[in-house]
């Protein structure tokens, strides 16, 4: 398989369904070799087939991504089997706990912020250094609207996608003057697995009624996967180079990344003057 990605080598986690299933499969249409990192062996064994089926070339590689050896491991078994990593999406997330502070279970709530802060962290002590050794790398980190807002009793959700964006914004600072480049994104919204799971969740049911609302409407809407499409396109955009500019920025679906050049290439100009 050809295209923009050709000779790319990627790394996809939460790689077995939904978000992570459709980044994965377009990075392999535009010619990458993939790598999908999940817990789930058969799903990630299945998305491999389906890949390898069309052409292309994928590895799945079953890993916990909040245990240190793990991500070490999976990273290992996907460069030793592609070649080395030239692409890193961090997508794997979980809903949950939900509730109000004085209520949750706090090793559940730490659980989550595993999940949404150490993965990413291992991912990056794990990947970075072949990259800048290579001088060659890019990183893209689903975030998702919550990391700008306040939302009662979805705290545990919101605290680790507002630290998300900050450790993208952090690791562009400190990538500042290399050739590699780091983004976040909103995946914008389909009724996946987690939102199954956070629609018959007893916790967001009596905590969050208007949510749970929100996703059973949509659970009954014929098509609605269209953001799919549209979150795959955004990370094959961003993992081209085009929009290397914007590294450390987060970015959600409606925004015009050209637009958003223009304006940092601005700001630049009016610094220089």
């Amino acid at each position: 398989m050809s295209g923009i990605l050709e000779g790319e080598v990627a790394l996809v986690t939460g790689a077995g369904r939904g978000f992570g299933r459709a980044i994965a499969e377009r990075f392999a249409s535009e010619g990458a070799a993939v790598g999908l990192v999940a817990r789930s062996t058969d799903q990630i064994e299945s998305v491999a087939k389906a890949i390898r089926d069309a052409g292309g070339r994928a590895a799945a590689v079953p890993a916990d991504v909040t245990v240190r050896a793990d991500v070490e491991r999976a990273v290992g078994e996907a460069e030793d089997q592609l070649g080395p990593l030239t692409l890193f999406v961090n997508n794997a997330g979980v809903p949950g706990p939900f509730g109000p502070f004085w209520e949750l279970d706090p090793d559940e709530w730490w659980a989550s912020q595993a999940m949404h802060i150490r993965a990413p962290v291992l991912f990056l002590r794990t990947i970075l250094p072949g990259m800048l050794e290579r001088g060659r790398g890019r990183i893209i980190v689903v975030s998702a609207l919550a990391s700008r807002l306040v939302a009662p009793f979805l705290n545990a959700y919101c605290t680790g996608k507002i630290a998300q964006t900050r450790i993208v914004e952090e690791a562009a600072a400190e990538l500042a003057g290399t050739p590699l480049a780091i983004f976040a994104i909103d995946p914008g919204f389909v009724f996946t697995e987690l939102a199954r799971e956070t629609m018959t969740s007893p916790a967001a049911q009596k905590w969050l009624p208007h949510m749970v609302e929100r996703l059973s409407e949509r659970s009954n809407t014929e098509g609605g996967d269209e953001d799919l499409a549209r979150c795959a396109q955004r990370c094959v955009d961003l993992a081209s180079g085009r929009y290397d500019t914007l590294s450390g920025k987060y970015m959600e679906l409606p925004d015009d990344l050209d637009a958003m050049i223009d304006e940092v290439r601005a700001r630049q100009a009016e610094t220089i003057a």
